[in-house]
Order: structure tokens, then sequence, then C-alpha cells
């Protein structure tokens, strides 16, 4: 199986697994025996999920600013010397800018590239020699469905998303043959806090949203370890969001972005 085998001595790390599609992804791998891994810079929430966690194979929490070179080099080093092989590695964290680029805070901008980008490279080259040594992993990289097409409104996020389908895809493809499988995450909308932290509110995002497109948190994390145990290259949660992605991918540019800016709150 892709998804290797829990036990006593291995670990599935989850980053962002404080709230949100993490933490329900920290669930469903507790779920099926897995020792976890919690890490984010919330530590009461994180241990607060550790404890609800205790039931099953435990967890560890670790703390990291992921935003951080230093933590994340901090990070790793502790994820190696913890005793337990990492087995899944779970690139969950993640946040949006909102707004215009011209009308951006350039600090703001780098932070994003730095934990929605670099930190997905810095742990996948730090974690994968491990795996591809001992012949048996999985990564998931969480990227979005704007990754499948421009985002005017939040023209950062959408790239990053956009580099970490084609870089996980990459890995896919390098580690055909190694025994370790690279998955991504691709969710639509899911209310997790995620827009407002953005700076646009629920009403706004359902307003821009079709109804139809909303998936729980909980589906998402299932959908996700159920296509890390089958191997899959892509996961898209729910029917209408993988239509979308389809279609967002052959509509010409010309047409698809005056409808993507028109109908985005970060640009009313």
């Amino acid at each position: 199986m892709p998804l290797p085998s829990p036990a006593g001595d291995r670990t599935a790390v989850v980053t962002g697994a404080s709230s949100g599609i993490g933490a329900e992804i920290a669930r469903e791998l507790a779920r099926r025996g897995h020792h976890v891994t919690l890490v984010a810079r919330s530590v009461d929430k994180l241990e607060a999920l550790a404890t609800e966690l205790e039931g099953h194979a435990g967890a560890s929490v670790v703390p990291c600013d992921l935003g951080d070179r230093a933590d994340r080099e901090a990070l790793a080093a502790t994820l190696l010397g913890s005793g337990r092989t990492v087995e899944v590695l779970v690139n969950n964290a993640g946040f949006s800018t909102l707004g215009p680029v011209h009308a951006a805070d350039p600090e703001a901008e780098m932070h994003m590239v730095e934990v929605d980008v670099v930190a997905v490279v810095d742990l996948c080259a730090r974690l994968l020699p491990g795996m591809v040594e001992r012949g048996r992993g999985a990564v998931l990289n969480v990227a979005s469905t704007a990754a499948f097409q421009p985002l005017p409104g939040q023209a950062g996020y959408g790239a990053s998303k956009a580099f970490v389908l084609s870089y996980t895809q990459s890995l896919a493809g390098e580690l055909r043959g190694t025994g370790v499988t690279a998955t991504t995450l691709c969710p639509g909308p899911v209310h997790t806090g995620f827009g407002e932290r953005a700076g646009f509110s629920k009403e706004d995002a359902e307003a821009a949203l079709p109804a139809v497109m909303w998936v729980s948190a909980e589906q998402v994390a299932r959908d996700a370890v159920a296509g890390l145990a089958k191997g899959r290259l892509v996961v898209i949660p729910g029917r209408a969001n993988r239509v979308a992605a389809a279609v967002s991918q052959v509509t010409p540019r010309t047409l698809l972005l005056p409808v993507l800016a028109n109908n985005h709150p970060g640009l009313r």
C-alpha cells in the first residue's frame, strides 16, 4: 500500500495542524492507527488536539513558525532525532493575502510565499531522503483548485498553489519505483476560517462561489487520506470542484480573467 503501515516507531507529520483541514487530516490519520506529529505556531491548539488523540496511537506537538527558515531547520532536526521515522509528510500549512499586488504589503507577500512554497520545498528536501532510503513513505502537499487557473485578487496565493501542484507532480515522477509516493490535495472552498484570515468575510466568499462547490473540512480530510492510501497523483474533493478545475484549464484566459476579476471579493 502507498500509505505506510502504522507502527510504534513511526509517525505522520502534519503541518498547519492547529485547525481546519490540517487538524482533520491529523484526526483521520490517527483513526487509521498512525502516531501523528502536530506542527503549527499555536501551541495551545496543538496540545488540545494531541489530548483528543490520546485514545489512538498518540500525538506529539512540535511548535514551529514555518515562515522562519531557522525554525524549519530546527523542526527537521527534531523530527529526524525523535526516535520515530517520518513515514508520512503532510505539508498543509498555508495562508493567503488579499487584494491587488500593486496595493499589497511586500513583507506579507514574501511571508506568504515562504510558508506556502518555500516551506514545502524545504521539508520535502529534508525528509524525503530518509523515506527513499527506507523504501517507503508518502507525501501529501496541499494546494488548491486555485492551482488550475489564475486568481486575480489573490495572485501570489494562486501562483503558490500552482507551484505546489507542479512540484508535487514532478516529485511523483522522480519517486517512481522507490516505494515513496507524492500526492497533491486540491480542495475548493472549505469553511475553515481561511477566508476570514485572508481578509474577506464568510458572506463574501459564499456569494462569490456556488454552494455546490463547498466541501466540509472533514470530507476533504477523508478524501485526502483515502487518495494518499491509493497513491493518487491529485485529489480534488467534490464533483463540482473536479468539473470546475477541468473547465478552467481549457478556458481561454482572455475569457476567464475578466470573470474571475469581476467576481473576486478582494477586487471590489
